[in-house]
């Protein structure tokens, strides 16, 4: 088993693949789409990717590149996400004129960063790579939002910590890849379709869920490309595609719809007794 990642190491993504299989090699990459284009390509088995953030939103690119590949979706992770203000040694918070960080944790922490005076804010690829960026330069006026254990590999020492704006900050990441993984029990499903545009089409589509009490998890809408105003419509489903009870809804839903596509059925994010589950193991 490889898993690629989108950043530098000590990114939250790293974290979040050593929660699938501590042990497995890891591939680094630039974008999300390159981690896609990875595991594509054969150069990794699975990619972690991050899909949700408790405070920020959903991550709506990942979306697109999900409906993009035929990649299945085959586990999830959930990770706690604590931020750190990181700098140089000898760096101070009344020094700083730069702060970098992903778009998505500079969202997730704009409370603190709004007490920052003179400090312009600055949109980066990755969290880790805002701290390598800030280590390479050398300034001692510049910090970057990111995880302790980027400060450790990049060297830099913490100015603040637990940043972000509220303590439940939890990134939810999704495992897709070209095998399924040993002993793995699927209770939850994602799928994706769109409508017509009719009166009533998306209570219909969301009724065949409903009439069988089959629990949704999470509703997103997308834009479709090139035909403005007409969306898609991301479904996670608390239960497995195999139960008949899902078979039959998404049976019902696919005589009205007018595109269906199951992304993936895999067991969901759960802990035990106050303990993250034990890794996940790939089939041979």
């Amino acid at each position: 088993m490889k898993i690629a990642y989108q950043g530098e190491p000590g990114a939250f993504s790293e974290a979040a693949a050593r929660r699938v299989a501590h042990d497995a090699p890891l591939v680094p990459c630039r974008s999300f789409e390159e981690v896609f284009d990875a595991v594509a390509s054969g150069r990794a088995t699975h990619g972690c990717l991050p899909f949700e953030n408790s405070i920020g939103g959903s991550i709506h690119r990942n979306y697109d590149l999900l409906l993009a590949h035929d990649l299945p979706i085959f586990a999830e992770v959930e990770l706690p996400v604590v931020h750190h203000l990181l700098a140089l040694p000898g760096a101070t918070r009344g020094g700083l004129r730069r702060v970098y960080s992903h778009p998505q944790g500079l969202a997730q922490c704009e409370r603190f960063l709004s007490t920052l005076s003179n400090v312009e804010i600055i949109a980066t690829y990755d969290t880790a790579g805002s701290a390598k960026m800030v280590a390479d330069a050398g300034a001692t006026d510049a910090a970057a939002i990111a995880s302790a254990r980027a400060g450790e590999v990049f060297g830099l020492t913490s100015l603040a910590a637990s940043v972000q704006d509220f303590d439940d900050n939890i990134t939810r990441f999704l495992l897709v890849g070209r095998a399924p993984l040993k002993d793995a029990v699927a209770d939850k499903t994602s799928i994706v379709f769109s409508l017509p545009n009719e009166a009533g089409s998306l209570f219909k589509a969301l009724s065949v869920f409903a009439l069988r009490g089959i629990d949704l998890t999470k509703l997103e809408s997308r834009p479709i490309p090139g035909r403005p105003w007409e969306y898609l419509f991301y479904v996670d489903l608390g239960i497995a595609r195999d139960d008949v009870a899902c078979a039959r809804a998404l049976a019902h839903l696919g005589e009205f719809a007018s595109m269906l596509r199951t992304l993936g059925t895999y067991p969901s994010w759960k802990t035990h007794e106050g303990r993250m589950p034990d890794p996940f193991e790939v089939c041979s």
